[in-house]
């Protein structure tokens, strides 16, 4: 009986141990997984070490390579041939270009353009330099900056300064040799008489009857046949008297060709005064004017250029 009741007592002593080994085999295996899992982890850790080191020695390596002795991709060698490539290819192409720009320089004529098709007819210009001229002729202060605007136009035609230029031939062309520079024929500021701004500083502004000066553009070699003179009409339904200075609005032949600005360069262009000749009836009221160059071969009528061989121009006087 003792003896059996011995060997009940051993049993459960023996599951307990194997609980217990069932449960050290459980630390045992969670321990591995665990150290496993951080063996993990530090391998990602290392991995990503070593990727950010490899961009870094890259990128250090695309400056200056240290082990091929490489700046930018290439050696010192590849340098040198590439950059006198470019020194060779970029002088030819320089050397070209400057052989073409010389050809073409020395089919050019600096004093008379080689193409002037679209300026064989001249336009006209007048001043003071404004298409509506208005103002009260009691208030200086109105048209002060119209007279001033006349003379200066003529300080070039002072005649102390048109004195040393040459007495030409009127009526005549005035065509000079091959010299460098060419004479410039005399028009004197006296020409233009009551417009001329000597006898009246004024134009004829002070008194309402004001000047109105009128130039033919410079086109260069231009030599207009017949006899060009100027002549103004009034758009308006009563006639408007003017007078005209140099007389009849003439504009000489001795004055043409022009050479050009370096060829001429004291050139001065003749000049034509138109005073506008208003009455009472006059005033306060707006005087459209067209001027063109008529008496020959300039062309007057294009109606594709209002300013070719004419120009027109409103006046309005007020007491």
């Amino acid at each position: 009986m003792s003896t059996g009741s011995e060997v009940q007592k051993q049993e459960p002593n023996q599951e307990e141990v194997k609980a217990e080994q069932k449960d050290a085999v459980g630390e045992e295996v969670k321990a591995e997984q665990k150290d496993a899992v951080g063996e993990e982890v530090k391998a990602e850790e290392q991995k990503r070490e070593d990727k950010k080191e490899e961009v870094k020695q890259s990128w250090k390596d695309s400056i200056y390579n240290q082990r091929t002795g490489q700046f930018l991709g290439r050696t010192a060698s590849s340098w040198g041939l590439i950059l006198v490539f470019y020194l060779i290819f970029y002088g030819f192409l320089t050397g070209m270009f400057s052989l073409t720009m010389w050809v073409m320089l020395q089919t050019l004529d600096e004093n008379v353009p080689r193409y002037q098709d679209q300026v064989s007819n001249p336009g006209l210009v007048v001043r003071p330099h404004a298409v509506e001229i208005a103002y009260n002729r009691t208030e200086p202060t109105n048209y002060n900056h119209y007279i001033q605007q006349l003379h200066e136009l003529l300080q070039q035609y002072n005649d102390s300064i048109q004195d040393s230029n040459e007495l030409c031939l009127v009526g005549e062309y005035t065509e000079q040799d091959n010299g460098a520079i060419k004479k410039v024929c005399q028009f004197k500021r006296s020409f233009l008489r009551q417009c001329s701004g000597l006898p009246d500083s004024s134009f004829g502004y002070a008194e309402g009857k004001p000047c109105i000066i009128i130039k033919l553009n410079r086109v260069v070699g231009l030599k207009p046949k017949g006899d060009p003179y100027i002549n103004c009409t009034a758009k308006t339904k009563t006639s408007l008297q003017m007078q005209y200075f140099p007389a009849e609005g003439r504009l000489d032949k001795m004055f043409f060709p022009y050479y050009g600005k370096k060829a001429h360069p004291d050139y001065v262009q003749p000049l034509v005064a138109v005073k506008l000749l208003l009455n009472k009836d006059d005033y306060n009221v707006e005087q459209t004017v067209e001027c063109k160059v008529e008496g020959s071969d300039l062309r007057n009528n294009d109606d594709r250029d209002k300013y070719l061989g004419r120009v027109t121009f409103r006046v309005k006087v007020s007491q």
